[in-house]
Parts: C-alpha cells; sequence; structure tokens
C-alpha cells in the first residue's frame, strides 16, 4: 500500500465510508515494528488474557495476512512479545493489530513488521488455549469481518469488506 495512503483512500472512497463497507478505526492504537505502513487481508482472533491461540495462528503462512486480535482491551497482560513478532514476520505475515498489551518492544521494533497495540505491558499471558479463531470481532469501534482487508500507516487504519486497488 506505499503509493496509497489511508487519508488518500478516506478522500477518495466517501461513499464507501457512507456505506460502512470502508471503517476508520479509533485511533487507540500505537505504532511499532518497522513497518510503518502496511496492509493485507484480514485472520481475527478472539481471546483474553491467554495467546496461545496467537502462536497457532502465527505458525502457520502468513501470505501477507493481517492478524487482528481482540484481546478484550485488557490492560493485565501483554498477548504478543519480541518472539512472536519474529515468528510473525519469519512466516511472512504483514502485520498484527492488538486490542490489548504487547511487550519486548524494542524486539518488535526491530522485526520489519506492521504492530499496533494499546500499550505495553511486561507480564506475559496465560497459557491454557481459549479462544476463537476466524469469528467476527468488535474493536477501535468496528465490526471486522476474517477475509476483510486492513490498510494502516502513521495516520490511522482503515478496514475494508473487499480489497481497495490504487
Amino acid at each position: 500500500m506505499a503509493a496509497l495512503t489511508t487519508a488518500e483512500v478516506c478522500d477518495s472512497n466517501i461513499k464507501l465510508l457512507e456505506d460502512g463497507d470502508l471503517r476508520v478505526l479509533h485511533p487507540v492504537f500505537k505504532i511499532y515494528g518497522q513497518s510503518r505502513a502496511f496492509s493485507g487481508p484480514i485472520v481475527t482472533l478472539k481471546i483474553f488474557e491467554d495467546n496461545v491461540l496467537v502462536r497457532e495462528l502465527l505458525e502457520t503462512k502468513g501470505e501477507g495476512r493481517v492478524l487482528v486480535i481482540d484481546g478484550g482491551g485488557s490492560m493485565r497482560c501483554a498477548l504478543v512479545g519480541g518472539n512472536l513478532a519474529q515468528l510473525a514476520q519469519n512466516m511472512g505475515w504483514a502485520g498484527i493489530v492488538v486490542n490489548g498489551c504487547i511487550r519486548d518492544v524494542d524486539e518488535i521494533n526491530g522485526c520489519d513488521i506492521g504492530v499496533r497495540a494499546l500499550a505495553t505491558h511486561p507480564q506475559k499471558s496465560n497459557k491454557k488455549g481459549h479462544g476463537e479463531k476466524h469469528v467476527p470481532i468488535y474493536l477501535g469501534g468496528a465490526l471486522i469481518h476474517d477475509g476483510e482487508w486492513l490498510y494502516a500507516d502513521s495516520d490511522g487504519i482503515l478496514v475494508s469488506r473487499t480489497e481497495l486497488s490504487v
């Protein structure tokens, strides 16, 4: 998405915004990782203070997809750390968006991947394997479905029902 910014997408897609086919997430996510701009098809995950399913998904080939994690907005532990960010980079994921916390920020900032999260927290999560994959999730003020497209840059994060062309 290097040639098209989120601001330009909003300016040129007023009808999609009005219809709800293009949504702007609330500006609550902080920017981490070396990829300041990234985009791709969304894989959804709904968990709470447990990141076993995060690892499970990131161990699969990313093929340019974006993992969007609804962690319930928890501020009590981190759902993604340096090892998982490195795994995501190695497996070809374009980015990770976390409605929750991350840790190992210096390691994540060294990875060639885009990461967005609410905050950082030094404590790791539980390891029970609870959660749901590929389900509709609600975060950043928008309902997000598996298979939709995410576009992120320094101005914000957009979710589109379909892939947008340049």
